[in-house]
């Protein structure tokens, strides 16, 4: 399919001192793609940041027919373009596609635009470790028909975000609430699916959380309300005797590329490394002997955010005197380094980004 361009905007360099709150300010251009039933994907084109002109029967605004992805651009020193395993972000956003009963994208042609679109903003992408790109990938249904059942338009975009870190703590410790009563997702749900409903949830316990003074909400599973999940925005990991342990994907979490990625440089430096159920009586416990010595939130947006400890049932249990744990460290070094070209990609990650023809 051809990409037209139909943009006006010519680019402008990006002041790192100038960017706000994460998610606050956008480039200028996006990508843009309709979907019609019988006659598929069609009229591709970046254009100019702008707004969509919506009926305001459609079925998205109604019936929550939506999905996207979160991804980012690092910009080098010498001046290379780099994405991170945008592959994963690809197969898990058609994944979602799937469970929400829309139209998948063709993998090689979505690796295109994500391409191309990354290269004519790349003059909002921030040189500077720490700062990135976010990529926010998004297909919502616009049929105009007040029915439940899947649409039969969609439109597909992809905005541009220049972002520094996520939460305004930057890399530090932040505390974290247990939810003990509310839950996101169950299994057989749409838990494991990008969906702006799984996110819906979590705001009136998060808008709890932060008037007592915590940064996120830690989701326990929502039968038993008692194996930890994930946090709104992360999944979670603990050191517990020098192992790292994360909950296992039960079909309620979310596949986190970040999660992943964790995992391998974890066993590629030495670590042990354990998915499994756990219980969060059992963590409250190990954190308070000293079992458990560093926990952390793992996600694109943060990409490592060590946690100094988890309030359950009002209760504080401070991991380790609420310091940065050395693996926790060590990952966060070796993760980060790699994604902004300071450590060797042995593992085939990187993804450089060239002009290509439209």
């Amino acid at each position: 399919m051809q990409i037209n361009r139909t943009y006006t905007s010519r680019g402008t360099s990006i002041d790192v001192a100038s960017i706000g709150a994460f998610g606050s300010q956008f480039a200028d251009k996006m990508f843009v793609m309709k979907y019609n039933e019988g006659l598929g994907w069609h009229d591709a084109a970046i254009r100019d940041f702008e707004p969509f002109v919506l009926s305001p029967a459609s079925l998205v605004f109604h019936y929550a027919q939506e999905i996207f992805e979160g991804q980012k651009a690092y910009k080098w020193e010498d001046g290379r373009i780099v994405l991170f395993r945008p592959e994963m972000n690809v197969d898990r956003f058609n994944k979602s596609a799937e469970r929400m009963c829309m139209p998948v994208i063709d993998e090689e042609f979505f690796m295109r635009i994500l391409m191309e679109t990354t290269w004519e903003n790349r003059d909002w992408i921030p040189q500077k470790d720490g700062y990135s790109l976010y990529i926010r990938p998004t297909m919502i249904a616009t049929e105009p028909v007040l029915g439940v059942r899947p649409s039969s338009e969609y439109i597909f975009f992809i905005i541009n975000s220049p972002i520094g870190h996520y939460f305004s703590e930057g890399y530090k410790p932040v505390n974290i609430l247990v939810s003990d009563g509310y839950v996101r997702a169950v299994q057989g749900g749409v838990g494991e699916a990008k969906t702006g409903g799984n996110y819906a949830a979590s705001l009136r316990i998060m808008k709890d959380a932060r008037k007592k003074g915590f940064t996120q909400v830690l989701w326990l599973d929502g039968r038993e309300n008692r194996y930890i999940e994930e946090v709104g925005t992360m999944n979670m990991c603990f050191i517990r005797e020098g192992k790292l342990v994360t909950p296992a994907l039960t079909g309620s979490i979310l596949h986190g590329v970040t999660r992943d990625s964790v995992m391998v440089l974890a066993r590629h430096m030495g670590i042990d490394v354990e998915e499994t159920r756990l219980d969060i009586d059992e963590v409250c416990r190990d954190i308070d002997s000293g079992k458990i010595t560093e926990c952390f939130g793992c996600g694109t947006a943060c990409v490592i955010s060590p946690i100094s400890g988890l309030c359950f049932r009002e209760k504080i249990h401070t991991v380790d005197g609420g310091k940065i744990g050395k693996i926790t460290q060590s990952v966060y070094d070796y993760l980060t380094g790699i994604q902004y070209g300071k450590i060797k990609d042995d593992f085939g990650w990187i993804r450089e980004v060239t002009e290509l023809s439209g």
